[in-house]
């Protein structure tokens, strides 16, 4: 029973450890400042609207000479 107890003891010590270890770790990273976030967030919001046109409009092109060489 004493031998469970050292287990357990031993176990808990390494991860409260581990987590701490982890914490230290998380205050070492350079986060990206919130308006650096929403600047990014925007421009690939922008630049993914726009190959989505842009990818509309040639897919409507080649549908219509597609449709216009089928007519022929």
């Amino acid at each position: 029973m004493a031998e469970t107890n050292t287990q357990a003891e031993t176990v808990a010590k390494k991860s409260k450890g581990w987590f701490k270890g982890l914490k230290a770790e998380f205050h070492k990273i350079n986060w990206t400042s919130r308006e650096d976030v929403t600047k990014q967030t925007i421009a690939v919001v922008v630049v993914s609207v726009i190959l989505g046109l842009l990818i509309a409009v040639i897919d409507f092109l080649l549908q219509a000479g597609i449709n216009f060489l089928v007519s022929l």
